[in-house]
């Protein structure tokens, strides 16, 4: 069949792809068959968002696909410099997860500020211990990230009463510079990373952040795990710097059953769940699907990634394109 050749790097289950069901060449692979495709292929679409195949599929001499799209918020994992220096546009599922990350990490500060870990655990060893919750409206937040994500999480926590820094990559009109964050984590009674992982954030989160927090802070990352100097959360966590943390997101997933994160006290783990709500498959085809259309129409694809900046500059935020 003629026309452009659409290459999925396939996660199970598959991508729906509907309505390009014969109009398109689309050829699957696993990691082990995309070098030889990826060379004949006018776009990529990258299923399977956590493999690092890619990188070392890449064509060294000669076209890439045109058009690549990663089926995850996150694009660290396809930044590498040759697609960097590359023609190839790259596009990410931004629009589909913003709304699920903020309704967990507002599930997160509820539950963490009301001890509803405690309370499972004395349920379980049958044991009636009263305690006093935290009282969330009027605590302080500080955001890291002020991309879409970022920005839903500011909404819902004001929602909640919470006092919200939001902080990006540089200042403007409503949103704070990295310059502030130690001044304002400092006063937090909540830090939440929600960032993409560039060379800027990377162990951004390291044992002299954590030492600046107040004994009573709670730390919790939605953003990339590499953020975290895991073991710095660890020790702080040991050593009571800090009342207690949740991660979604680890250096390496799944996070090994001999991590000593497992047994870090006060730490709530969850396996990169945070934007995973029922049917959230469904919509990244669906959202792929619709982009496909307007790629093949020649029309200007949304979502384009900054390939030096490592994120979708967000054209809506005050103060101009920033997305960090």
């Amino acid at each position: 069949m003629p026309g452009p050749v659409l290459l999925v790097l396939d996660a199970d289950p598959p991508p729906r792809l509907g309505r390009l069901t014969g109009r398109v060449r689309v050829q699957h692979t696993g990691e082990r068959g995309l070098a030889d495709l990826l060379p004949h292929a006018d776009v990529l679409l990258v299923w399977d968002f956590g493999s690092d195949a890619v990188r070392g599929a890449w064509p060294s001499d000669g076209p890439g696909p045109r058009w690549v799209h990663c089926a995850s918020a996150g694009v660290d994992r396809l930044l590498f410099p040759a697609l960097r220096a590359s023609g190839t546009v790259l596009t990410n599922a931004r629009g589909v997860f913003e709304r699920p990350v903020a309704e967990y990490v507002a599930g997160l500060v509820l539950a963490l500020a009301k001890d509803l870990p405690g309370t499972l655990e004395l349920q379980r060893r049958r044991r009636w211990v009263h305690r006093d919750g935290q009282r969330v409206a009027g605590s302080r937040a500080v955001v890291v990230g002020a991309g879409p994500i970022g920005r839903e999480i500011t909404r819902l926590l004001h929602g909640l009463g919470v006092q919200v820094a939001l902080v990006g990559r540089t200042a403007r009109r409503t949103i704070h510079g990295i310059a502030d964050l130690d001044r304002l984590a400092a006063r937090a009674d909540w830090v939440i990373g929600a960032a993409p992982l560039t060379e800027s954030t990377r162990a951004l989160f390291d044992s002299r952040f954590f030492g600046l927090l107040q004994p009573s802070a709670r730390f919790i990352n939605v953003g990339r795990g590499p953020q975290v100097v895991e073991s710095a959360l660890a020790d702080a966590l040991e050593r009571r710097w800090i009342a207690g943390a949740a991660l979604d997101v680890f250096a390496k997933e799944p996070l090994s059953p001999d991590s000593p994160l497992w047994d870090a006290p006060g730490l709530l783990i969850s396996p990169h769940m945070s934007g995973d709500t029922v049917g959230w498959r469904d919509r990244l085809g669906e959202q792929f699907v619709d982009m496909y259309e307007r790629w093949a129409a020649g029309e200007p694809l949304p979502n384009v990634v900054d390939k030096e900046r490592g994120y979708v500059p967000s054209s809506d935020v005050p103060g101009g394109p920033e997305g960090s």
